[in-house]
């Protein structure tokens, strides 16, 4: 099992910046690979990066690249999103997830947090 909770979202004018985090406990080496969706208000939930815990390597929705970065903190099982620039269009319900492939597909993922609000207004 794994335990992932998220923190950092909030209200945000355009062009701002937020740094969510994940806190990840249990078997997380047993899921090598963390990711960040999102869920925007009537819309389905889309993949936004990965990261690997042993390498640090990453891997962006074409929607993400430029603007987030995808990071972890092994020391203390922790996973960031820290978003730049963001834009109105980046309002949704952010989760933090666990998974043994990179892949944007969330079927792939075993694990999820309970989610955390980011809103950008205009």
């Amino acid at each position: 099992q794994v335990q992932l909770v998220e923190s950092g979202g909030g209200l945000v004018q355009a062009g701002g910046s937020l740094r969510l985090s994940c806190a990840a406990s249990g078997r997380i080496f047993g899921n090598p690979i963390m990711a960040w969706f999102r869920q925007a208000p009537g819309k389905e939930r889309e993949f936004v990066a990965t990261v690997k815990w042993s390498s640090g390597s990453t891997y962006y929705a074409d929607s993400a690249k430029g603007r987030f970065t995808i990071s972890r903190d092994n020391a203390n099982n922790m996973v960031y999103l820290q978003m730049n620039s963001l834009k109105p269009e980046d309002t949704a319900v952010y989760y933090c997830a666990s998974g043994r492939f990179v892949a944007s597909r969330e079927s792939l993922y075993d694990y999820w947090g309970q989610g955390t609000q980011v809103t950008v207004s205009s």
